[in-house]
């Protein structure tokens, strides 16, 4: 199965307001990675944030084997200038739970490598409600169950403030969306994806967990693009895990955005 590149082919894969899902899609080799990275971007990102690339006592194999991998060079640090995904290294540790051990984050969608590294993954994805309730024991089993050879991607979705890659604000949300009106949503809000992939890595028995990230405004995607997003943002306020709608702010913006999808909607029909 194809899982393409841009927010256009990424938000109908991406999570609705329902129970947490994995969303898993396997893909062929050719697909695995960005094509026509911005390798300019990445040099710059790890330029100005050399703490964004980290590996752990004892994950340096690991890690040298993901960067041989995915560019073709002996280290990670070198490997993640070469591509545009953001690169996770995660191990089983005694008990069989994965933990991260070395990452390359250019581009993280509000987090730091730094708060995650050396955590399992329940602990990683503590912030999301409903995870340990609803996915954590099938990411587990998952991730015990993979195999070396297959890939597989899923996809992610979010409204944000601006269309920086590297997505990491330290604002207020009230005032992060406060310039957010039922006027100038399309402009203002921009929709985030990430396109996630896992590997098994054959020689360490590690997995590669990949980010890319595609950023557009909400106003040039299509109007199928748009319901979709509007219609999911609302839901989350009653969904199986309310709390997500905090999480990603949307009090602040969920307003705005459907008055102005609706009148979008309004004047595609009329035309």
């Amino acid at each position: 199965m194809a899982l393409g590149f841009t927010v256009e082919d990424l938000v109908p894969a991406g999570r609705g307001a329902g129970a947490l899902r994995m969303g898993l899609a396997r893909v062929h080799a050719d697909e695995w990675l960005w094509p026509g990275a911005d390798l300019a971007a990445r040099a710059a990102v790890f330029d100005a944030h050399p703490e964004a690339i980290a590996v752990l006592p004892g994950a340096e194999p690991a890690a040298a084997e993901a960067a041989q991998l995915v560019a073709g060079r002996p280290t990670l640090p070198e490997a993640a200038r070469a591509v545009w995904e953001d690169l996770c290294v995660m191990q089983a540790d005694a008990d069989g739970a994965y933990r991260l051990t070395a990452g390359a984050l250019g581009f993280p969608t509000d987090w730091s490598l730094a708060e995650k590294l050396g955590l399992p993954m329940l602990a990683i994805h503590a912030p999301i409600h409903g995870y340990a309730e609803q996915l954590a024991a099938g990411v587990d089993h998952f991730l015990a169950q993979l195999t070396p050879g297959p890939i597989f991607a899923r996809a992610n979705w979010f409204v944000v403030a601006n269309d920086h890659p590297r997505y990491m604000p330290q604002d207020d949300p009230a005032q992060r969306f406060a310039h957010v009106t039922p006027e100038n949503a399309g402009d203002t809000l921009f929709i985030r994806c990430e396109r996630q992939t896992l590997r098994r890595l054959p020689q360490s028995q590690a997995i590669l967990f990949t980010i890319g990230i595609a950023v557009q405004p909400l106003g040039t995607l299509s109007m199928g693009a748009i319901a979709r997003i509007a219609a999911n943002v609302s839901g989350l306020a009653s969904a199986p895990n309310p709390g997500e709608f905090e999480r990603r702010a949307a009090p602040h913006y969920a307003a705005p955005l459907a008055t102005w999808a609706a009148r979008r909607q309004t004047m595609e029909n009329a035309a």
